[in-house]
Formats: structure tokens, sequence, C-alpha cells
């Protein structure tokens, strides 16, 4: 396994809610990015962990062959890969989202 598949599995295994994204929490860099935030923070999530896969190409490469998608952001909840924003705006609508964080620790103070 290469370094960058190690520091992805161990990233999102150790992290309830991990987002692999463009730009950061604060300043998304594209618009699929900052809806990703935008919902998880609407879901009351406290515990996240986002990396910026513009900072590090191998990264952003290697995400893309972790979760066989071929788009970022990608959502992983308890060390699963749960979708981009499309899904994750699904799930939001639906509720399941909320539940899927809550269920992971991630929405506890």
């Amino acid at each position: 396994m290469s370094d960058v598949q190690e520091f992805i599995r161990d990233t999102v295994t150790q992290h309830p809610v991990v987002l692999f994204m463009k730009g950061t929490a604060q300043f998304p860099q594209c618009g699929f990015s900052g809806r990703a935030i935008q919902i998880l923070k609407d879901c009351g999530v406290k515990k996240l962990v986002t990396v910026n896969v513009l900072e590090d190409d191998e990264v952003r490469q290697g995400i893309k062959q972790y979760s066989n998608w071929p788009t970022i952001p990608q959502l992983y909840v308890s060390g699963e890969f749960i979708g981009g924003s499309d899904i994750m705006t699904e799930m939001n609508e639906n509720g399941e989202l909320k539940t899927l964080l809550d269920t992971s620790g991630a929405t506890a103070a």
C-alpha cells in the first residue's frame, strides 16, 4: 500500500467525519465543497476533519482511487465512504445524513 493510501486510510478511520475537499472549511475553493461544508454545519457536526486536496496532488489522485469515486468532495463517516455533495444533499433532505452523523459521535458536544 502506498504512503498516500495509508495516509487516507488512517485519516478516515481515526476521525468520525472526514471531508476531502477543494480548499478548507473556512475557504472552500469550489461550490460543491462549499455546499458539503454547509450541509455538515447544518447537521451540527462539531468534530470535522477536512483535507484540502489542492495542497497535494498525490492525495487528490489517491482519494479517487481509494474510494473508486471520480469527484471531490468526498465524505467519510466512521471510516466509510458516503459520497459527494449530491449524495450528501439527498441524504440531508431525507434525514439520513443527520442520523448517520449523530451515530458517529461527530455532532456530540
